[in-house]
C-alpha cells in the first residue's frame, strides 16, 4: 500500500515521510565503477549499469510508499565534490590526505577555483532528466551540495576572488542559474546539503576554523546571503529544502553538538522552504531551537531514524519524539526521514541494502501512524 492512500500524504514537499537522498551502491554497481577507472569498462556500458540500478531503486522507492524519489546519487563519488567540479571554475585535484571524520579518514580528493564561477551545463541535469523520465506520479528529488560547500571545502586560487565579496556574489549567480537550469529540466523539489552548519554548532570545530584564521560569525552571514541570493526570484512551484550534516562516511561523523547556534539565522533567516534536521543521537541536541520557528509555511523534517546503523528504532520512541518536538512547531509543520542519506560517498554506511530499505519502511509506517 502507497502512502499517496493514506491521510497522511501531503501534496507538496517535504513530505510527511521523506529521505535525504543518497543510497548504498550496489555491489554490480561498485564493480563497473572500479573496471571503468581501469579502462576495464567503457563510459557508455558502466552508464548502462548505472541505468539498470536506478530503474531498479526508483521501482523500489515507489513501492515502500515514499513519495519522493531520488536516483541515490548512484552516478557520483561524492556527494558534493562531483556537483561541484562540473561548475565553471573549478577543478578537482589530488589532495594530499582525506577529510577526518571519527577514527577514519575519507579518500584523497580536493576541488579549487581557478577561474571565474558560472554554471553554462552540467552533466547532472540529465541525471535529473533520467530520474524523472522514471518516477511516473511520485515527485523526482534532486540533492547538490549548498553553495556554502565550495567555500567550506574548496581552495580559492583564482586572483579576482581576492576579493570576497566579488566570490560570494559569483558563486550566488552561478547557484541561480543551477537553480533555474534544473526547473527547466522540470525539478520541483532541489536540496542543498550543508555541513558547515552544523560545524557552526561545534566547540570544537569553530576553535579549528579560528585556527585557520576563519572568523566563524563572518561565515554564517556570508554563507546565509550567498544561499537567499541564489534561491531568490525561484518559481512558486520549485521547493528548496536544505539537509544540516553533522558528517557521514562508513557511519561515522565528525561535528557534535545541539542546534542552538545556528538555529536563529536559520530558522528564521534563509528564505526556504524546509530543513532537514539530524536527531538521531545526543550529538544532536533538544528541541528547543526550533522555538526559532516563526514561519507557518516552513516544514521540519526530523532526522530521527538513524542512517548509520541496521537496527531498527522503537516506533514508540520515535512518535513520543515527534510529540516533544511539537511543543515547539505545529504538528502540521513536521514531517519524518532518516537523519542523513545511506552513502554520501559510494562506500556507503555499515549496514545492508536490506536494512536501507527496512529503515525507509520504517519511516513510512510511522509517518502514516502519527499523520493519520
Amino acid at each position: 500500500m502507497t502512502l499517496s492512500s493514506h491521510a497522511s500524504e501531503r501534496l507538496s514537499p517535504p513530505f510527511r515521510a521523506d529521505q535525504v537522498g543518497s543510497l548504498l551502491r550496489p555491489e554490480r554497481l561498485k564493480q563497473a565503477r572500479a573496471m571503468k577507472a581501469t579502462g576495464v569498462m567503457s563510459a557508455d556500458q558502466l552508464r548502462q549499469i548505472e541505468d539498470e540500478e536506478i530503474q531498479r531503486i526508483v521501482a523500489i522507492q515507489k513501492e515502500i510508499g515514499l513519495q519522493s524519489v531520488t536516483d541515490g546519487e548512484f552516478r557520483r563519488a561524492w556527494w558534493h565534490f562531483d556537483f561541484l567540479e562540473g561548475l565553471d571554475g573549478v577543478e578537482p585535484f589530488e589532495a594530499d590526505h582525506g577529510i577526518q571524520f571519527h577514527q577514519v579518514q575519507t579518500g584523497s580528493r580536493g576541488i579549487r577555483v581557478t577561474g571565474k564561477l558560472g554554471f553554462t551545463h552540467h552533466p547532472m541535469l540529465e541525471h535529473f532528466a533520467f530520474l524523472k523520465s522514471l518516477t511516473g506520479d511520485a515527485t523526482a528529488k534532486m540533492t547538490i551540495p549548498s553553495p556554502s560547500m565550495l567555500h567550506f571545502r574548496g581552495t580559492i586560487d583564482h586572483p579576482a576572488y581576492d576579493d570576497t565579496a566579488l566570490f560570494f556574489h559569483d558563486l550566488a549567480q552561478a547557484y541561480k542559474q543551477a537553480i533555474r537550469a534544473f526547473y527547466d529540466a522540470g525539478c520541483r523539489y532541489l536540496q542543498l546539503d550543508d555541513t558547515s552548519w552544523a560545524y557552526f554548532c561545534s566547540t570544537e570545530q569553530v576553535a579549528e576554523l579560528r585556527t585557520k584564521g576563519q572568523d566563524p560569525e563572518q561565515l554564517k552571514r556570508l554563507y546565509a546571503q550567498t544561499i537567499n541570493a541564489a534561491v531568490a526570484d525561484r518559481p512558486d512551484d520549485l521547493t528548496i529544502t536544505m539537509h544540516i550534516c553533522r558528517g557521514n562516511f562508513r557511519s561515522t561523523w565528525i561535528a557534535s553538538g545541539g542546534y542552538e547556534p545556528v538555529a536563529e539565522m536559520l530558522f528564521g533567516g534563509l528564505n526556504i522552504d524546509g530543513f532537514f534536521l539530524e536527531y538521531d543521537s545526543e550529538r544532536a541536541g533538544g528541541f528547543e531551537p526550533l522555538r526559532f520557528v516563526k514561519r507557518p509555511d516552513l516544514r521540519m523534517v526530523l532526522g530521527l531514524v538513524t542512517s548509520k546503523f541496521g537496527e531498527l528504532e522503537d516506533p514508540d520512541t520515535i512518535k513520543r519524539r515527534i510529540d516533544e518536538a511539537a511543543r515547539y512547531v505545529p504538528m502540521n509543520q513536521l514531517c519524518l526521514s532518516p537523519q542523513c542519506g545511506f552513502a554520501s560517498t559510494e562506500e556507503g554506511n555499515l549496514l545492508s541494502e536490506e536494512q536501507q530499505w527496512a529503515k525507509l519502511r520504517h519511516v513510512v509506517k510511522i509517518a502514516e501512524d502519527v499523520w493519520k
